[in-house]
């Protein structure tokens, strides 16, 4: 086993296998050298760097858990956390595409899939192809099985009609897990997911959102009218997609709060960096004991925070329960973000609230852990309800 030190050097965080480390130091190095140099053009743009994501499938970040024999790394899902940790450290916007192809769209394939639906698309999304999750809607997102999407059987299959909103990596993906409700006089119990492509006549991707914060990530609407899937795309059994949907998202918040705890150690590691360089009354910034007060609060968190996320990874890895350990890390992750990228800003000064230095970008880009993948009060309704059953 090895120890791993803070990236500002400090006390030991936790302890990684070896290959955990090698994979996380492969990670770093990729993010500082590929990603940090186009972070501020994407987020001018709202757009990822098509080379980068050629670059992430290159390195086997897009499939961090789907067996070698389908093209991937065959890693564990901690692993998975540990890449969307480092990459959100430089860059949230590719940590969330990172996160949504391995902890949502290639789990729900290993969980659900068929072998014919892993033989044919794993080998595309460890590849080439982005993979997208279409959940929610306009008028279904905390009360998520409130679909208006409708799947109608016909000849080999069935036909969606509908339109789902808020989907990340709708952009770049050719692949999408969509859920449909194919009786809705049953209720949850007729929502399925189904596999769609981009190129299935019917199907569209609509209005790209302008967004606060990761502006570089696709947040787009999908459009379905009349597309036919056909039966071997369902993925898992039909009326069975609720369970699909709440078990990926489980898991899926333990990536947000992975993503979280990279964006704060981000925003820590740039102000750490500034203190120690910015004179004010003849010395540096770090030197006054206020300030140093606050950095070890803000570290101080940011470890907790950390630990939280890296139990919920290990639980979910070793098959024991996780969901509410999951939710916890999930809700205070990123209350921990938020709380760390402004603090920054202050100790920037006016310079922190300039698009000069990077700590505006880390303050908006938190803001949304406490809103996708189930917002603050769902992971705190999850978790009174586990306490109070």
């Amino acid at each position: 086993m090895a120890t791993v030190e803070t990236p500002t050097g400090g006390a030991p965080l936790t302890v990684l296998s070896e290959e955990e480390q090698m994979f996380r130091d492969a990670v770093r190095q990729f993010a500082e050298s590929e990603v940090r140099p186009r972070v501020h053009q994407m987020d001018e743009a709202q757009q990822m760097d098509p080379e980068l994501i050629l670059q992430l499938f290159e390195m086997g970040l897009m499939a961090v858990e789907v067996p070698e024999e389908f093209g991937g790394a065959g890693a564990s899902f901690f692993t998975a956390a540990l890449v969307v940790e480092e990459l959100s450290r430089v860059d949230a916007s590719v940590g969330v595409l990172v996160d949504v192809q391995n902890t949502l769209v290639n789990n729900a394939f290993l969980r659900w899939g068929s072998d014919d639906l892993k033989a044919r698309y794993l080998p595309q999304l460890a590849a080439e192809r982005v993979g997208a999750y279409a959940l929610s809607e306009a008028g279904s997102g905390s009360d998520a099985f409130a679909l208006a999407t409708r799947g109608v059987e016909a000849d080999g299959g069935f036909r969606l009609t509908g339109r789902k909103l808020w989907i990340t990596n709708g952009a770049e993906a050719e692949i999408f897990i969509i859920f449909a409700n194919v009786n809705p006089e049953a209720g949850y119990r007729g929502i399925t997911a189904f596999i769609v492509e981009r190129a299935f006549d019917g199907f569209a991707v609509g209005k790209k959102e302008d967004k606060l914060g990761i502006r570089a990530s696709s947040t787009t609407e999908l459009i379905l009218e009349d597309v036919f899937v056909p039966a071997e795309n369902v993925l898992g059994e039909v009326g069975k997609g609720y369970k699909a949907a709440i078990e990926t998202l489980n898991e899926g918040r333990i990536g947000i709060g992975a993503q979280m705890i990279g964006i704060g150690q981000g925003a820590l590691d740039a102000t750490v960096k500034y203190l120690q360089e910015r004179e004010q009354f003849g010395k540096t910034i770090a030197s006054f004991q206020g300030v140093q007060f606050q950095v070890a609060q803000m570290a101080v968190e940011l470890e907790a925070a950390r630990l939280m996320v890296y139990n919920a990874a290990r639980l979910k890895d070793a098959e024991q329960p996780f969901i509410h350990e999951a939710a916890m890390a999930k809700l205070f992750s990123s209350q921990v973000a938020q709380r760390i990228a402004s603090q920054c800003i202050d100790l920037y000064g006016g310079y922190g609230f300039t698009r000069e230095y990077p700590v505006e970008k880390f303050y908006r880009d938190s803001k949304i852990g406490t809103i996708y993948e189930g917002t603050s009060n769902m992971q705190l309704q999850t978790i009174a309800k586990n306490l109070l059953k």
